[in-house]
């Protein structure tokens, strides 16, 4: 179970890193001088907002290449990761407590589904039910029932439950 709280374990969500991928910086107009500085950056943003016991729900994208464990080794929590495009070889990555294609799961009461793409229609849309994703770094507005949790979208660090739908309940 996963509470709120002084001294609870926290969730937090994210997406989108690209850790050590120089062409993101154009790609995304990231304001970095240099991936060194934006891994050094979000590493540091990341470790400011999430505990040691926290748990992170990375929607893929994490990094460019084979060795996730250099950057994971760094992150505080226990991580958890939805495969995306870029993650050709995140079946032999270390420092992950689960991964996953797709994933559903309960956060403050909410049947919450997380993928990397975006979807028009999910497992209990129809009922109540919020999506999280990543891949569109902050092009697509979040809804009512539907957030992308990127470093793109949430200065580059993982966003917390509340705040995610709280820009829900804004979008028209």
């Amino acid at each position: 179970m996963i509470c709120y709280g002084w001294g609870m374990t926290k969730i937090w969500f994210t997406s989108d890193q690209h850790f050590g991928h120089a062409g993101i910086l154009t790609y995304c107009s990231r304001p970095f001088a240099d991936v060194q500085a934006m891994d050094t950056a979000m590493v540091q943003q990341w470790n400011d907002r999430v505990g040691p016991m926290d748990e992170v729900w990375c929607l893929g994208d994490f990094c460019a290449g084979r060795d996730a464990g250099h950057y994971a080794r760094h992150l505080n929590g226990r991580k958890h990761l939805i495969v995306g495009n870029h993650d050709r070889h995140a079946r032999k990555w270390q420092g992950w407590a689960s991964i996953h294609d797709y994933h559903e799961m309960s956060v403050a009461g909410r049947r919450v589904v997380l993928f990397h793409y975006p979807m028009r229609v999910w497992n209990a849309s129809h009922y109540g039910s919020i999506h999280l994703y990543g891949h569109m770094h902050n092009a697509l507005p979040p809804t009512a029932q539907s957030c992308d949790v990127g470093v793109d979208a949430w200065s580059f660090a993982p966003v917390g439950f509340d705040q995610i739908t709280h820009r829900m309940a804004q979008a028209t």
